[in-house]
């Protein structure tokens, strides 16, 4: 996600501190967030692809050959 993003949404929830929002900074706000959330999402699969798990017996299983089950 932007930086100019990640601002954004800190600056909303700092004017939200100090008054209501308005109904378009409400929407915005909760479409930065559903980006942000979607992003971080991406972020988390992308790592658990490249992870493994290695057992005491010395055998790697990849995480993304568990998500078949």
């Amino acid at each position: 996600m932007e930086k100019k993003k990640l601002q954004r949404i800190n600056q909303l929830t700092a004017i939200s501190r100090q008054r209501p929002l308005t109904p378009e900074e409400t929407a915005e706000r909760a479409q930065l967030r559903a980006e942000y959330r979607a992003s971080v999402c991406r972020n988390l699969e992308e790592q658990l692809d490249h992870m493994a798990i290695q057992y005491p017996d010395g055998h790697k299983e990849f995480v993304k050959d568990k998500k078949k089950f």
